[in-house]
């Protein structure tokens, strides 16, 4: 019999790469909840069956009991989190809940998205910003589910995520993606200021490699997925190459954040790819 899946979140750009590689193993049925508010149509793949809705709502969308919960369906944008902070708790803090409830109920194990965003206070991440405490609390959350009520849970850091299918316009546009439509349009590269602030820029495929090998072998314990290299957001810039416009700091741009990938490098996981290899060969493909 085929283990059923569900990522929540699977129409966005993590989670459609997470499902495409999930429904080419030919033991997984592999459904996504989306409730498409930064998810697209344009996103879904070949042998997922789709499920439109809010993570608040999971308990009467989904009609069957998945043998594992990707969650990965949560508002994920630090500065704009501050404007939007009402979505932020709906769609972070009632989602959180009414997951966790459900996996408990259901019996099956929950892989949490966390956010790096977590260490850029010293590991806590309460005060930075609205998406930044409603992440790090989540955590804490999944932890004590699985201390209450012996919910099997993994939890994932994400680091600076780039690659197909990233948002490339928009106030929830992704940075690489933004300098690459802003090169193809000939516009200035537009950063926030100091420029200093130091990220560790992470390809699509090494995080999904990462997901489905904690996926499947980790349990209790927290797995970063990260490039252990690091740039400045002006360095990146310059990579690109264009002209750079500097904009005033915002609230909520953390410097730098600890990369802890020790444990996934346990699992077999180990990066592949890198960010000056992705510039270059975008460059060579005039931006497309």
């Amino acid at each position: 019999m085929k283990r059923k899946i569900l990522v929540t979140g699977g129409a966005g750009f993590v989670g459609s790469h997470l499902c495409e590689r999930l429904a080419q193993n030919l033991n997984y049925e592999v459904y996504s909840l989306d409730n498409y508010f930064t998810g697209s149509k344009n996103n879904h793949v070949p042998n997922v069956t789709y499920i439109k809705g809010d993570t608040f709502d999971i308990a009467s969308l989904v009609n069957f009991e998945p043998d594992m919960v990707y969650h990965l369906g949560e508002y994920s944008r630090v500065e704009q989190s501050f404007d939007d902070i009402e979505k932020v708790w709906k769609y972070n803090k009632d989602g959180i809940f009414a997951v966790l409830e459900f996996v408990r109920k259901v019996g099956c194990k929950i892989l949490y998205a966390g956010s790096s965003t977590k260490f850029g206070d010293g590991g806590l991440g309460r005060s930075a910003s609205p998406y930044a405490w409603t992440k790090a609390s989540n955590t804490e959350l999944v932890e004590n589910y699985g201390t209450w009520f012996n919910v099997p849970y993994a939890i994932t850091y994400f680091y600076n995520v780039y690659g197909p299918k990233e948002i490339s316009t928009g106030k929830y546009a992704t940075l690489i993606a933004l300098f690459k439509e802003k090169m193809r349009n000939g516009e200035p590269l537009t950063i926030v200021s100091p420029g200093a602030q130091k990220r560790n820029f992470t390809h699509i495929d090494d995080i999904i490699n990462g997901l489905v090998l904690v996926g499947e072998n980790g349990y209790g314990d927290e797995f970063g997925i990260g490039s252990p290299e690091s740039y400045s957001i002006k360095e990146i810039a310059q990579m690109f190459g264009g002209k750079i416009e500097m904009l005033p700091e915002r609230k909520g741009n953390r410097m730098t954040a600890d990369v802890m990938t020790e444990k996934t490098e346990s699992l077999g996981w180990k990066p592949t790819k890198n960010i000056k290899d992705y510039i270059d060969n975008l460059r060579v493909n005039n931006w497309n």
